[in-house]
């Protein structure tokens, strides 16, 4: 019972140490679009998040276009209503290196409608969908190696004009900090674009998930290649263990590496050939393990790896350089292509026969910088106080994707802080109701705003004065009113400025007026209450904000006193006729005269001296 004990402590004690220097699981984040409710997928009962993030668009019914895509049955798809370009924008990621990818669907019932778009991650194209996109496994989703440092993540689909982009999920996969590490041009401006991933002498098609692979590896998707060609390979496999496989930093799953394909005595070279953009850089993973019975020992199989025709590996010997039989060996190398396509070759130098287990192609793409955070959120807020209609978009990045900038806003690249800024806004004529906040000034690049013949209301922020290089200031025919603020003075670059057909009143900045003078073209016409330069009617004496407010109060308070006078004499008339009228109708009436007389008659026999005249009385003392 003692040994039992101690025994069963010493489990618990290793279990503990164990779990204790275990890695941590990597943050994960999957959301079925258009869902209501968190769900789980079979065969690994996969969680899917309810759809959330998103700038907009409408969700719908799904039709999968591929029996790889997730088994999920809504999505979400984004009509150029709503703008050109529609994100998801998903906060709290924590900073690291990241597989993310997106599968695009199809709406229910309208399988034949195959939209053409672009992806963007971080602002960075990624993906550009091309027809018959849904009639192929490794085209209906795209995949990027990327480093997410600010602690979100934007992705964004850009309409082309061939459809409404249609999402089915989004996944966001931690993966090792060096993963994929190809050379010194590898870093944090670097994205890896899978271009394709094959697995070698099968038939099925499988995720990392389904190899049971270390999600530090994320959980990538191989596509099937039993064959290379007719009789131009043979297939291999077995069930042995393979050393070597799931390592840092890349954690390949071991069974990748037990199946491959063989050259043959009819073709002895091995060759692949593939589709790919031209003019790009590409790393290239190519995976080995030596699993065919009739190698026995190193210096059996050697052959070399040629890439377009150029000898890229020399002498590869399987066994050799991996250490043993069934043990796992990849081979990495970058590559500028100039044309369309990329062929690999395995030339055998002994043995006769090349073999070749896994092939992994990402296209390297240098990342775009991206504008300057504080001017992003100052589009954002002058886009909700102006009202900025939906088919402008305006979301994710404003000035990148290049090919892809916001509508209206112009932007200008810093070389020295490698950021984009907003240099001029021009959305004159477009039917913008709202206001201007003072956010705008947070555009300190700012050079031009040209926001004319809209219906925006409000006054003009005293904190455009702080746009210093500001050189045109059109704001005409709008509905501003209030003052001009003498900040604007102080704008020294400007030299076009446009206030006309607003309802503005008070003095124009004598600062401004001055500049005049210089050759600067200022317009102020059609504002009845503006007044103090040449063109515009003369100001009588300028009273402070303090004295206007006394002013208005003083007139008001006299207002209500004569109110009250008004009132307290309309009481007192009325009281004045109504005395008069009963007065008129007691001297008309007979019996009240009667009775008046004979009052009196009692009265005066009750006091007869009453009755005597001034004589009777003796004398009088007032003579």
């Amino acid at each position: 019972m003692l040994r039992f004990t101690l025994l069963w402590l010493l489990v618990f004690l290793f279990a503990s140490i164990s779990s204790s220097s275990a890695r941590p699981a990597p943050y994960a984040m999957r959301i079925s679009c258009g869902a209501r409710q968190n769900i789980r997928t079979p065969p690994t009962y996969t969680r899917w998040y309810k759809d959330f993030a998103y700038t907009g668009g409408i969700p719908a019914n799904a039709t999968a276009p591929s029996h790889i895509t997730p088994p999920l049955k809504t999505l979400r798809y984004f009509p150029l209503s709503e703008g050109p370009e529609n994100c998801y924008i998903i906060n709290r990621v924590p900073k690291g290196h990241y597989s993310v990818r997106i599968f695009f669907g199809l709406v229910e019932h309208e399988i034949d409608n195959e939209p053409l778009f672009e992806v963007s991650i971080e602002g960075t194209i990624i993906h550009s969908l091309k027809s018959g996109w849904s009639k192929n496994d490794e085209q209906v989703f795209a995949e990027a190696l990327v480093f997410l440092l600010d602690g979100s993540v934007s992705i964004c689909f850009h309409s082309t004009g061939h459809g409404d982009p249609t999402i089915i999920s989004i996944e966001i996969l931690q993966i090792d900090e060096r993963a994929y590490y190809f050379g010194p041009e590898w870093g944090r401006g670097v994205i890896l674009k899978t271009t394709s991933r094959l697995t070698c002498g099968t038939s099925k098609p499988k995720f990392d998930e389904d190899y049971s692979g270390d999600h530090w590896g994320g959980d990538r998707f191989w596509h099937p290649i039993r064959t290379f060609g007719k009789n131009a390979d043979a297939p291999r496999s077995t069930e042995s263990g393979i050393k070597k496989a799931s390592t840092v930093p890349n954690f390949y799953p071991e069974a990748l590496y037990q199946s491959a394909v063989v050259s043959t005595d009819s073709k002895p070279d091995l060759a692949y050939t593939m589709d790919v953009d031209p003019n790009k850089n590409y790393s290239i993973w190519l995976h080995f393990a030596e699993i065919d019975a009739t190698i026995t020992s190193a210096g059996k199989r050697v052959f070399d790896v040629l890439i377009n025709g150029d000898t890229s590996f020399e002498n590869v010997d399987v066994v050799g350089m991996s250490g043993d039989r069934y043990t796992a060996l990849v081979l990495n190398t970058t590559v500028a292509l100039s044309g369309r396509t990329l062929t690999i070759t395995l030339h055998p130098k002994k043995g006769n026969h090349a073999i070749l287990t896994a092939i992994e192609v990402f296209q390297v793409i240098v990342a775009e910088s991206k504008t300057s955070s504080e001017e992003v959120r100052a589009l954002q807020s002058l886009k909700k106080s102006l009202g900025l209609p939906n088919r402008f978009g305006w979301n994710g990045d404003p000035c990148v994707p290049k090919e892809h900038p916001w509508s209206g806003a112009d932007c200008h690249f810093d070389k020295s802080g490698r950021k984009w800024f907003i240099d001029g806004l021009g959305l004159d004529n477009q039917g913008l109701r709202g206001s201007l906040t003072n956010e705008i000034s947070k555009l300190h690049h700012l050079q031009s705003i040209n926001l004319s013949g809209n219906s925006i209301h409000g006054a003009i922020p005293s904190s455009l004065g702080a746009v210093t290089s500001l050189e045109i200031l059109d704001l005409s025919y709008n509905f501003l009113n209030g003052s001009i603020p003498e900040s604007l003075g102080k704008l020294t670059a400007l030299r076009r400025l446009n206030l006309n057909g607003n309802s503005l009143s008070g003095r124009v900045p004598s600062a401004l007026g001055g500049r005049l003078l210089n050759g600067a073209s200022f317009n102020f016409t059609d504002n009845h209450g503006l007044c103090g330069i040449p063109g515009l009617p003369k100001c009588g004496p300028h009273l402070s904000a303090g004295a206007k407010v006394g002013i208005a109060f003083a007139v008001f308070l006299s207002l209500v006193l004569l109110v009250i006078c008004s009132i307290c004499w309309w009481k007192r008339r009325q009281n004045i006729l109504r005395a008069q009228q009963i007065a008129a109708a007691s001297r008309s009436a007979p019996y009240a005269k009667s009775r008046t007389q004979s009052s009196h008659d009692i009265q005066m026999s009750r006091n007869p001296s009453r009755g005597r005249t001034a004589s009777e009385n003796g004398p009088s003392l007032l003579s």
